[in-house]
Formats: C-alpha cells, structure tokens, sequence
C-alpha cells in the first residue's frame, strides 16, 4: 500500500511540475495570434493568413474532437484497463496540447521571440496529439502514467523536429499525416515496445479479456472516426480547392475499407462473426492511406482502390506479420498500430509519392498550380527522430510502479513487476 501510495504521489508531483514549467514557457513566449500575422499550417506551400477565431474554431472544433474520442477510444482496447485508457488518454492530451504549442511554434507560429498561437497552430498541436497516441496505443499496459508522460514530453519535440524537416526542408506534402502523424506514431511507439520488452506478457492472452465495454468504446470511436475524420484530414490543407477532393477521398477510402474488411476477415480468421474492433482497424487503415493522397487523387476509384489495399494490407499485417514481429523483433504492439497506422501509411506515403511523380496539367486541370503535389525527393524512409533513448528512460528501475490489485485494474493502467512479468494476470488464466 505504501508503495502503491508513493507511485500516486509521483504522478501528482510530475503533472505539477511538467503543468508549472508549461506555464512558465507560456507566460515567456506564448501570445495570443494577432489578426493578419501571416501564419499558416506546417505546409511547405501555404500562402494563407492564419484565420482568425470565427473562421479557425470549425476545424480546431473538429480536430480536437477526432483526437480526444476517435483516437482517444482506441486506448480503451482491453478490458482488463477500460475506462482507466481513457482517462489516461484525456490527461496525454490535456499535456501533449500545451507542449506541441510550444514545440512546433518554435518552427512554425514564431517572431521576434515570441510564439504567436491561434487556430492553425491549435490544430498542428491536435495532429502532434494524434501521434502521441498511436505511439501510446504500441506500449499500452505495459507502461503507468508517470512513464507515459514522460514519453509524451520526449516524443513531442522529436516529432516537431521530424514533421519540420519532412514538410518544409524536404518540402513533403502530407496534409493528412501519413508520414507525419500515422507513420511517425507507428513506429515510434514500436521501438519504444521494444526497449520495453517484457518476455511474460502474451498480447493474445490480454486480447482474450476484450469484453462488453471495449466494444461500446470501439462502436463510439469509429463513429467518431466517420464523422470527424475528413475535417481532420483536410484542416491543413494548403488551399480551400484541395478540401473538397481530401473530404470525398477519404469517405471513399473508408467505405472501401470497410467492406474490404467484411470480406477478407473470414476468409483470414476461424471466427465467423465480425467483430466490431476489425470495423474500427478497417476505418484507421482506409483513413491513414489518405493522408497524403487525398488532396492528390483526381478521381474517386483511386481512393476506393486505396482504401480496398489498405484494409488488406492491415488484415494480412495482423494475421501474419505481428506473429514474426513479435518472435523476431520482440515488439509488444498491444493495440495493433503497426498494421492499423504504421502500414497502411507507408503505403499512403508510397502512393502520395507516386501521385508527385506523375501529376500532370490534364490529370489536375488550371487548378494545377495550386495543388500541393508533394515535394523534393522521396518521403519514405526519411524518419529522423530516433526513440531509443526515450524508451531507455522510460526502463529506469524508480519509474516502475507495483501492479494495481485486481478491483483497481480499471481505474489505472497496470504495470509489470521488476522482473518483467506480470504475475498477477498469469494467475488469473
């Protein structure tokens, strides 16, 4: 009890230590965007001012609202956790929010010492949000609160750093962030499983838990997902003609998606009955192909095509690849976000790549000039930041916390012994 007592002491003394250093930075440099300040999204060819709050909230509102519950559910995974995800995944948020400001205001929403903050930088804030917890959702269970904080107050400046020399000294376009938020998040979160790799813990006995609540959690995330995604996929677009195409691209790579899901999953599975967690995959997978790609594609079978092999290729990913990942790599992906996020937006940042490299003036008509059609080299493969090291801080022996007993388990998320297994979940099966 004691020690269970010290680890809530430290998470209270950590949330007020990392809140009064945000408020520090933010009453030294943060000011709120005056009108006309030129700013504009993390897009190497944005030439629009940054709106002003009337105009800015719709897409602000739509963002944070796709972050906080259809990103936000997907925590919410195993039942053995629950509602305890979710609350775990509101204060990521709440910190991930004020320190992104911060962060990508260095390289975006900056002058003459200050950093200027107002809708556009709000928004880039909610997409570093996004890749927080995709990264978050690769550690689930395995890590406390405390750890992932800390993980969140490292990831968030390498993934400014990262999405700054992809979109404006590699002058990639990728307005919907599948290089920058689904790739990026995917991957981080997987090297940091794998520094933390736990030898005793079996991602398909902590599946076996899943239950009535996870799947109201994952029914109301993937309908938070349909509604809000295309706001979110089109809030940094470079020009208001390249919404309309972002939009209806990814409703159509969604629906393909989809029922590319219903198709293939009994053909790949001995369970006859769709599950509502493989509907929810489907609509990450159909979503993240079209972050890049949606602003390009000119015609609606692309999209549709897109989304048909995304939702194959995160199907094939989870019936075939985690297996090896798993025994070969020792990476513990508990929610799966190698084959929901991390494929299906290589294969969108292929695609995007490719749409670059054959844009042509009778494909994309007068309008030509003006649409972000990526930028100089290839994207792919060009992740700088490296995870190492925070994973490394993350195993340090004094972050550890003792496992939750067994009625607390779905107000806090657990975490294992010293030795790296959980003894109290074996004991259970």
């Amino acid at each position: 009890m004691a020690e269970r007592a010290a680890a809530r002491l430290q998470l209270a003394g950590l949330c007020f230590v990392l809140q009064l250093l945000t408020i520090i930075l933010f009453s030294t440099f943060a000011r709120y965007s005056p009108e006309n300040a030129g700013f504009c999204s993390p897009q190497p060819n944005c030439s629009q001012r940054d709106p002003g709050p009337a105009l800015g909230y719709p897409r602000f509102r739509d963002a944070h609202l796709q972050v906080l519950l259809g990103f936000g559910f997907l925590l919410a995974f195993l039942s053995r956790y629950g509602a305890g995800s979710v609350a775990v995944s509101v204060l990521i948020v709440a910190f991930t929010i004020q320190w992104a400001i911060l962060a990508q205001g260095l390289f975006y929403f900056s002058q003459n010492g200050k950093i200027y903050v107002g809708a556009q930088s709000m928004v880039s804030a909610d997409f570093c949000t996004a890749a927080i917890l995709i990264s978050t959702g690769a550690v689930l269970g395995r890590v406390n609160p405390i750890q992932l904080l800390l993980m969140t107050l490292l990831e968030v400046p390498l993934f400014a750093c990262n999405e700054y020399i992809l979109l404006t000294l590699l002058g990639v376009s990728d307005s919907g962030g599948s290089l920058t938020v689904h790739t990026f998040g995917a991957y981080f979160g997987l090297m940091v499983s794998r520094v933390l790799h736990q030898p005793c813990v079996d991602r398909r006995k902590e599946q076996q838990g899943a239950g009535q609540q996870p799947d109201v959690f994952a029914v109301v995330g993937t309908v938070c997902l349909w509604i809000f995604w295309p706001s979110f996929a089109s809030a940094t677009t470079a020009h208001d003609s390249a919404e309309p195409w972002a939009v209806l691209n990814l409703y159509f790579s969604l629906a393909a998606s989809t029922m590319a899901t219903v198709v293939l999953s009994p053909v790949l599975y001995k369970e006859g009955t769709l599950q509502m967690a493989q509907l929810q995959d489907a609509t990450l997978a159909g979503a993240a192909v079209m972050g890049m790609a949606g602003e390009m594609l000119p015609t609606p079978f692309g999209a549709l095509t897109a989304g048909f092999l995304a939702s194959q290729i995160s199907l094939l990913g989870s019936r075939f690849l985690t297996p090896i990942l798993r025994s070969r790599l020792k990476t513990q992906d508990t929610c799966g976000v190698h084959n929901v996020h991390g494929l299906p937006g290589v294969l969108g940042a292929f695609l995007g790549t490719l749409l670059a490299a054959l844009a042509t003036a009778d494909a994309y008509g007068d309008s030509s000039a003006e649409r972000p059609l990526g930028g100089r080299g290839s994207p792919a493969g060009a992740q700088p930041a490296s995870p190492a090291s925070p994973g490394a801080v993350l195993r340090a022996k004094a972050l550890r916390s003792p496992p939750e007993p067994r009625e607390l388990e779905g107000k806090a998320l657990r975490e294992a012994d010293e030795d790296g297994c959980d003894h109290g979940a074996s004991s259970e099966e």
